[in-house]
């Protein structure tokens, strides 16, 4: 299959420009980046692509045994950019789409230039000395309540993930894209998603990487981010001033600074 039509993949900036790949996070689609991305049309090769069962993406493509686990989505980031000829790619991704951008690099890091991850998570799970954020219980009974009532708990969820209270709309945005998403491909992919541990695979990278986290982040919080930076062989930690999870919508103009500072360090 042309992965390019399976990914949905979108072409945009500088033609021959050094490639930028912006990966969304679960529930989402590429339209998440769209405040983002932009700044950098100038100066690179932008990609923006779907993961397969959101936005739109082929949904036939969908195969349950292959997105059983986040090693199937780093594939596809890798025929994405094997099929469009990408070396020396910049990475940027969000929330889940973070660690897929981790095992992508780690297969194959002469794809890679820098991996931007906003928001990662290695594993939402507390074990012994370290937190995820989550008790196994917790994860159970989101699920299971995710697989009950999409909608309903794409109502509730989403504005949670999103924070930023004072600005409804954002969290009304992040509700209209889960309801969007297939609910079985939702069920699985949270499930990957949530029960995933790649906290050995940090160490297999060895691209220079920007991690970027906001405090009061209901998914990931901020000991994971600094866990990720830590175990990283070549990662950076910064802080942003932004709330919630999703900061490439709710204070794009920083995420960017961010990210055009790592890249001209």
């Amino acid at each position: 299959m042309n992965v390019v039509a399976r990914n949905n993949v979108v072409l945009r900036g500088r033609e021959g420009g050094q490639a930028m790949l912006f990966a969304h996070g679960f529930g989402c689609d590429q339209n998440m980046w769209r405040y983002v991305w932009p700044a950098f049309e100038g100066a690179y090769r932008v990609v923006l692509f779907d993961h397969v069962g959101s936005g739109g993406s082929d949904l036939s493509a969908y195969d349950r045994e292959r997105y059983a686990s986040l090693e199937g989505y780093a594939e596809d980031v890798l025929e994405i950019c094997s099929q469009l000829g990408l070396q020396d790619v910049v990475y940027v991704g969000h929330s889940v789409a973070a660690m897929i951008g981790v095992l992508a690099a780690a297969k194959e890091p002469e794809r890679f230039a820098r991996l931007v991850l906003v928001g990662p998570s290695p594993c939402y799970i507390d074990d012994g000395a370290y937190r995820g954020g989550f008790k196994r219980e917790d994860i159970e009974s989101l699920l299971e309540s995710l697989e009950s009532n999409f909608l309903g708990w794409s109502a509730e969820m989403a504005p949670v993930m999103m924070g930023n209270e004072e600005r409804p709309g954002l969290g009304k945005e992040l509700t209209n894209s889960f309801c969007r998403t297939d609910p079985e491909v939702a069920a699985q992919f949270a499930r990957v998603t949530f029960f995933s541990d790649n906290r050995a695979d940090l160490r297999r990278v060895r691209t220079n990487a920007l991690v970027l986290q906001c405090s009061q982040d209901a998914i990931a919080p901020d000991e994971v981010g600094k866990y990720v930076a830590a175990e990283l062989p070549s990662g950076v930690f910064v802080r942003l001033e932004a709330t919630g999870h999703c900061p490439n919508l709710s204070a794009p103009e920083e995420t960017t600074a961010a990210i055009k500072a790592f890249l001209a360090a």
